[in-house]
C-alpha cells in the first residue's frame, strides 16, 4: 500500500520538477533514487523502516515515470513518428526480465540485498543516450509546441492547480479504466489461477502470458497506428480487454480436463495482455500531439487522473470478489473495456489528423 502512496504523493513534484530541471537531468537524478531505494529496501529489517522505504519507492518511480514519458515524447518529435508505444514496449520487455531474475533468484536462495544490488547497477547504465531537451525549440516551427517547450516552471507548476483542459480528463478516463485493468492483471491474476482454475504452480502461467502478449502487443502498435490509426486501435485495444475476461471466467472453468482449462484461461488473459499494451502509450501520444499544456505538466494531470485506477482497483477487485466471486469481478473489469470502446468511439478528443504515422 505504501508504493501507490508515495506514486501519489509525487504527481504534483513531479510535473514541477520535470518542467523545471528538464525531462534528461530529472531522468538521471529519478533513476539514481529508484535504484538507491529499491537498493535500501534490501537492507530493511524492520516493519516502519520498511513501509517508509515503500513510499520513497513509490516516489521515485513516479519521478522515473513523468520524466521517462516526457523524454520519449521529446524523442519521437525528433523522430518524426510515433514510437511511444516502442518505448513503451522496452518497459514491457524489462518487466519481463526482471520478473524472470527474481524468479532466478528466489531458486538460487540468493538474499533480497545481493538481488537489488545486481538491479542498482544495471538501472545506472544508458544514461548517454538522453536527449537534451533545448533542441525541440528550435527545430519545431508550430506555435503551440513552441508555447508548451518554453512554459517556465513555475506558470507549469500554477498550471497544476487549474482546471486541466478537456482533452487531459478525457483521455484521463480512458487512462483510469486501463490502470484498473493492470492492476487487475499485476495484483490477482497469480490469485485467479490458484484459486479459480486451481492449478499447480509449476502451471500457474496466467501472469507470464499476460506480459508476453503486453510486450509484444507494444512493439506491434506503430504497425498497428498504420494499418488502422490511433482511434481504431484503441477501439480494438477496449473490445480485446472485454473479450478476454469474459473468455476467462465464463470459460475458463466449463472443461474439465486441467490442460483445457490452462489453455482457455491463457488464452484470455493473452487477450486481456495484448488489449491493454497499446492503451497507455497512445494516450500518451496523443497528449503530445493534441495538448495545449506543457508536456510535463500534461502528463502529470492525466497520471494525477489515470492514478486512481491504481488505488481503487484492489479494493474494487477484494470487495467483489469478497462478495461473489473473483470470476464476477473479472467480468466487472471485463465491463471497462467496453466503456474504453464507447469513449473512444463518442469522443472528439481521440480524432486525431493520422498522416504523419504513415510510413513514408
Amino acid at each position: 500500500f505504501m508504493i501507490p502512496v508515495g506514486k501519489f504523493v509525487a504527481i504534483p513534484l513531479a510535473g514541477y520538477l520535470v518542467s523545471k530541471l528538464g525531462s534528461r537531468s530529472m531522468v538521471q537524478v529519478s533513476i539514481l533514487g529508484y535504484a538507491s531505494s529499491l537498493l535500501c529496501i534490501g537492507l530493511a529489517h524492520e516493519v516502519y523502516l520498511l513501509g517508509f522505504l515503500l513510499f520513497c519507492f513509490g516516489v521515485c518511480w513516479n519521478l522515473c515515470d513523468i520524466s521517462f514519458n516526457t523524454q520519449g515524447i521529446e524523442v519521437e518529435r525528433i523522430y518524426g513518428k510515433t514510437i511511444m508505444a516502442t518505448f513503451h514496449g522496452g518497459w514491457s520487455l524489462g518487466a519481463c526480465a526482471g520478473a524472470l531474475i527474481g524468479f532466478v533468484m528466489i531458486l538460487a536462495g540468493v538474499s533480497p540485498l545481493w538481488h537489488y544490488t545486481l538491479i542498482f547497477i544495471i538501472a545506472l547504465s544508458g544514461r548517454k543516450y538522453l536527449q537534451e531537451s533545448a533542441p525541440q525549440e528550435t527545430e519545431v516551427s508550430d506555435t503551440k509546441t513552441q508555447e508548451r517547450n518554453t512554459a517556465k516552471a513555475p506558470n507549469g507548476f500554477r498550471l497544476l492547480f487549474q482546471k486541466p483542459e478537456m482533452l487531459l480528463l478525457q483521455l484521463g478516463l480512458v487512462g483510469l479504466f486501463a490502470l484498473i485493468v493492470e492492476s487487475a492483471m499485476f495484483d490477482w491474476s497469480a490469485v485467479y489461477f490458484e484459486s479459480v482454475v486451481h492449478v499447480p504452480k509449476s502451471l500457474q502461467i496466467g501472469f507470464l502470458v499476460f506480459m508476453i502478449m503486453m510486450a509484444t502487443g507494444r512493439f506491434l502498435t506503430n504497425y498497428a497506428y498504420q494499418l488502422w490509426g490511433k482511434k481504431k486501435v484503441l477501439q480494438l485495444a477496449g473490445s480485446f480487454i472485454c473479450i478476454g475476461f469474459f473468455v476467462s471466467a465464463l470459460l475458463g472453468g466449463v472443461f474439465g480436463s486441467m490442460a483445457m482449462k490452462v489453455i482457455i484461461n491463457s488464452l484470455g488473459f493473452m487477450l486481456v495482455g495484448l488489449g491493454i499494451s497499446c492503451i497507455v502509450p497512445t494516450l500518451y501520444s496523443f497528449v503530445g500531439a493534441k495538448s495545449k499544456t506543457p508536456i510535463s505538466i500534461a502528463l502529470t494531470i492525466l497520471s494525477s487522473i489515470s492514478f486512481i485506477g491504481s488505488l481503487i482497483a484492489p479494493l474494487l477487485i477484494g470487495a467483489i470478489s469478497q462478495a461473489f466471486d473473483i470470476r464476477i469481478a473479472y467480468m466487472i473489469i471485463g465491463i471497462l473495456g467496453g466503456c474504453i470502446v464507447l469513449i473512444v468511439s463518442f469522443s472528439s478528443a481521440f480524432d486525431i489528423q493520422e498522416s504523419g504515422d504513415k510510413p513514408e
